[in-house]
């Protein structure tokens, strides 16, 4: 058993020796969108920001306030009120009136084969005229300069498509626990820094800022493609990329800023519908998703306590690189370093999301987002 352990271990730590390298020289790689040079107004092309929101009350006034109050000379606002029931209608309505920047729609009732969202995005980018689209959330808050900085960004390395990850407001210890080793993860994953590599099968999108040119995204087949996509934000990115266009990732240097959920109950609760769809649905993708996070994440902290020898060496080792990787992470998200210390407590909450939420679908034959329900059969068939 002792050996058995060893090798194991031993695998662990050399799956975090590599990847842990991989992450920390990639992140110094990847260009913050504050050094971005601002390119003069004449060599700016023209935007449209959209957004869909279904009971955005609470956040969306300072997202608004910040969107339309960008130092950038050729862009709108498109927003989409995707059945409102709460004060989004009205906001929407207030801010709008004499607001030249602004163009606000209302959608009464939702299309068969189409998710809220997906619709909402596409009817506004039906109503859109800029040369570049920015798909974002309607609780998303922008700094000034932003779309300046980002066009600029994505003109000079010829990027057709470029994500930009939000800096999340995190409050409390389980919040930052679970968010950066949830940011962790995600790095892991998708490793952003070789995504602007053509021959890379890497790719990334995040819903609170994607930048994508019109021609770009009208080839790939605009979200009509990503009619019944749970995870079109990442879906999004996918095609651009498989359409032969090129994409890239840029860290947010507080330019990008968002109040995610609110405490980690609620966290939980606002990602059941994401994590089984992430797994695209697939029981025994999940499960190995499960078996892997407590086999690098957590099994090697148990290690260094309840083994000798050699393994206890490996153990160590991997617990060490885990720690390490996962503070730079954490620094990234302006928490302090010292949460990678709870790096298996992310684990295994994650661990615990993901089996929550594939069992809550396949219990429910579904998924309920925003009130609305959206059959398991129906998800299947439009997944990309």
């Amino acid at each position: 058993m002792q050996i058995l352990f060893t090798i194991v271990l031993g695998a662990a730590a050399c799956a975090w020796v590599i990847l842990g390298t991989q992450l920390l020289a990639g992140i110094r790689r990847m260009p913050g969108i504050a050094s971005a040079t601002p390119l003069p107004d004449a060599a700016l092309p023209s935007v449209s920001i959209l957004f869909s929101a279904r009971d955005e009350a609470e956040k969306m006034p300072a997202a608004l306030r910040s969107m339309l109050a960008l130092d950038y000379p050729k862009y709108d606002v498109i927003a989409v009120d995707d059945r409102s029931t709460d004060g989004t209608t009205k906001i929407l309505r207030e801010f709008a009136a004499g607001c030249k920047l602004l163009r606000t729609l209302r959608v009464e009732e939702l299309p068969e084969g189409w998710l809220g969202k997906p619709h909402g995005l596409e009817t506004a980018y039906e109503q859109s005229s800029g040369e570049w689209l920015v798909f974002t959330d309607a609780d998303v808050n922008f700094h000034p300069e932003l779309l300046r900085r980002a066009a600029s960004l994505a003109l000079e390395r010829g990027w057709d498509h470029m994500t930009i990850f939000p800096l999340i407001d995190m409050s409390g210890f389980w919040e930052k626990t679970l968010i950066s080793y949830f940011m962790l993860g995600g790095f892991l994953v998708t490793q952003p820094w070789d995504i602007p590599d053509p021959k890379s099968g890497s790719y990334a999108g995040a819903g609170a800022f994607q930048l994508v040119r019109r021609s770009a995204y009208e080839r790939m087949g605009t979200h009509r493609r990503l009619a019944m996509e749970v995870v079109d934000d990442m879906q999004l990115a996918a095609l651009v990329k498989a359409a032969g266009y090129r994409s890239g990732v840029a860290l947010p240097d507080e330019m990008l800023r968002l109040r995610w959920h609110s405490g980690v109950a609620n966290i939980v609760r606002g990602t059941e519908k994401n994590f089984f769809a992430v797994s695209r649905f697939r029981l025994p993708v999940v499960l190995a998703q499960i078996a892997s996070g407590l086999f690098v994440s957590v099994l090697p902290f148990l290690g260094v306590f309840l083994l000798r020898g050699w393994a206890q060496i490996a153990a160590g080792v991997a617990v060490a690189c885990a720690v390490a990787v996962h503070a730079r992470i954490a620094r990234l998200a302006q928490a302090s370093p010292l949460y990678g210390l709870t790096h298996p407590l992310g684990a295994l909450l994650i661990c615990f999301m993901s089996a929550r939420s594939a069992y809550l679908t396949l219990r429910q034959g579904g998924i309920y987002w925003r009130g609305t329900f959206y059959p398991l059969e129906a998800l299947r068939r439009g997944a990309v």
